[in-house]
């Protein structure tokens, strides 16, 4: 993929929205502010079937796991099992019980997962106005700690792209603008309420484990959404709290207009203080939801509590 980011991220982003201060100088959840009792309430009420779903892609995959390029699998490693009783080596009880213990190595953005709004910067300032110097050694500013203590709850809506446009995966750096989004709504007869969870599906990270993996990451470029200052300036007034989608960067890699890579981390994430939920498995949902129509239900999620950290596992269940 040849990078050319023709102007700054800065510059291109300038009279964008930004939500800092909106919820106090302190704050670290951004957007998710807007899933109050009243919110997560109304996620409860688009449950009518009792059918549950979840969205984390297997970790430790026979045909391996979808990472952003330059990221090492996960590796999952046996440091204790019967081989080690049948060598003599495994601890003795009494009672005589056994028992199997592993450990994983991976990064914490190595499967489904939530970003910290710090993940992203620019002008060397996080999300809120934080120094970005505050990421040294560990995340001491908008860290994924305290979206991991608050969770998520509240209405989600999926909306399938991918079938909309006909084809069971978009192709590589296809895009698609809010309005696409909201055409593929009223297609499905459906509608994003403001403060929606909204989950986007591509079809990309299903077909992971039916493409040679050389070919899925050769010039690499996902399809996703593409920056425009109007689709900006509608999650702003949708107060949408968190973007969910089956890529691996939620929006396509690069810019096509101006070269810039991934300039919605930084409008919306940084900017806004959108949480972004990355390679989530979405077929089973969307499948179900094209049988039964269905579209909306409730979300909930919580990414692993980790002090500091970019980012965190997660594996969010809807609940239809």
């Amino acid at each position: 993929m040849a990078l050319r980011a023709e102007i700054p991220v800065t510059e291109l982003l300038k009279n964008d929205p930004k939500n800092w201060g909106r919820w106090g100088a302190e704050d670290e959840v951004g957007s998710l502010n807007f899933l109050t009792q009243a919110e997560v309430l109304r996620g409860v009420q688009a449950v009518k079937q009792g059918k549950t779903f979840t969205l984390q892609v297997m970790m430790g995959h026979p045909k391996g796991d979808p990472v952003w390029p330059g990221r090492a699998q996960p590796v999952r490693v046996n440091v204790m099992d019967k081989g080690h009783y049948l060598c003599g080596k495994g601890p003795v009880f009494p009672g005589h019980a056994e028992y199997a213990d592993d450990m994983l190595i991976m990064y914490l953005q190595g499967s489904t997962q939530y970003d910290a709004l710090g993940h992203v910067w620019c002008d060397d300032t996080l999300y809120n106005g934080y120094d970005a110097r505050t990421t040294a050694g560990k995340m001491e500013k908008a860290s994924v700690l305290p979206i991991a203590e608050r969770g998520v709850a509240g209405r989600g809506i999926l909306i399938d792209i991918a079938r909309h446009r006909g084809k069971p995966v978009l192709d590589r750096g296809e895009t698609f603008t809010h309005e696409d989004v909201l055409t593929a709504a009223k297609a499905q007869g459906c509608t994003i309420e403001k403060h929606d969870i909204l989950l986007i599906r591509t079809g990309w990270i299903g077909s992971f484990y039916d493409r040679d993996k050389t070919e899925f990451y050769k010039d690499f470029i996902e399809p996703g959404l593409t920056y425009s200052p109007a689709l900006v300036q509608w999650f702003h007034e949708m107060e949408i709290p968190n973007l969910v989608t089956d890529t691996i960067a939620n929006e396509v890699t690069a810019d096509p207009v101006s070269g810039v890579v991934l300039p919605l981390h930084n409008a919306l994430m940084r900017n806004l203080g959108i949480t972004f939920t990355e390679i989530a498995a979405l077929d089973a949902l969307a499948e179900d939801c094209a049988k039964d129509g269905q579209w909306s239900f409730l979300y909930t999620a919580a990414p692993l509590k980790v002090a500091g950290g970019t980012g965190a596992p997660v594996n969010p269940v809807v609940i239809k």
